[in-house]
């Protein structure tokens, strides 16, 4: 008898249990494509984004062609940009940029993938114990600026172009930055020939960035000590020639400056 009981009272659950789960399914059964549209722009509005991706990726699944179907793989991607879901983000607006080459918003699915790309890997810590930009690595930074030129060569007159290029030029001085820590990291392991070959390259990659002094000084510095000078000659002239109020230019020129006991004591990135 009890055994009964007990099993009666499972399928009581189980019964119970199916019906919540039909009713939870069952939800937007009988949506129209633009209640669910709505609805899901709604839950943007509300940073629901878990909740906007979901009814978005149900309208795309009950009405691909429809005339909703295009503007909701924008809007997920957007959600998932959010959502901090950058490879997914990204991956929408890659399947947007694809099968609509052509739409007149297929603009700002390149500017999203910038963006996202742009802010990648910034977590909560950082909000806390923020980390120079420069700091990080390149690979991301260069996916940005790659999908940024993309929309400004591409679509120069979308409103996204200025913004975009705007964080271009922040992007590309930060990666020449970048080559400057890399290169004071060689220099403080005595590393001289891999710190100038990283100061040759911001030299030849990064014109015109804020970081194009600090390589002259630093190929200036390896050569010196490497011996050679004629290398260090040429560096410090065009520093002289174009930065003449540079700072280090007193500290290049005084030999002491390179007593490998005191190469660090006035070295400034670190």
């Amino acid at each position: 008898m009890r055994l009964s009981s007990f099993f009666v009272a499972i399928l009581i659950l189980s019964l119970s249990g199916c019906a919540w789960f039909k009713d939870a399914v069952d939800e937007t059964s009988d949506w129209s494509a633009n209640q669910l549209y709505s609805e899901a722009k709604e839950k943007l509005a509300e940073k629901n984004y878990e909740k906007a991706i979901e009814y978005l990726e149900i309208l795309q699944a009950r009405y691909p062609f429809g005339r909703y179907a295009q503007q909701a793989e924008l809007e997920i991607a957007y959600a998932y940009y959010k959502f901090d879901e950058p490879d997914l983000a990204i991956a929408a607006a890659d399947r947007f940029i694809k099968i609509y080459p052509r739409h007149p918003n297929v603009d700002y699915a390149w500017y999203l993938k910038g963006l996202t790309n742009y802010n990648r890997g910034k977590s909560i810590v950082e909000k806390y114990l923020p980390q120079e930009p420069s700091e990080r690595d390149t690979f991301t930074m260069r996916a940005a600026y790659d999908d940024f030129d993309q929309l400004v060569r591409l679509y120069p007159n979308s409103i996204y172009a200025i913004d975009a290029a705007q964080r271009m030029i922040h992007l590309r001085n930060n990666m020449a930055e970048y080559e400057i820590h890399v290169a004071d990291y060689y220099m403080r392991r005595e590393a001289y020939l891999a710190a100038a070959n990283r100061g040759e390259y911001v030299i030849e990659n990064y014109q015109r960035t804020p970081a194009v002094p600090d390589a002259l000084v630093i190929m200036t510095r390896a050569y010196r000590i490497m011996g050679v000078d004629d290398l260090a000659d040429d560096a410090i002239r065009v520093l002289r020639l174009n930065y003449p109020d540079n700072p280090d230019l007193a500290l290049l020129d005084d030999p002491r400056g390179y007593d490998k006991a005191q190469k660090d004591s006035w070295w400034r990135f670190w």
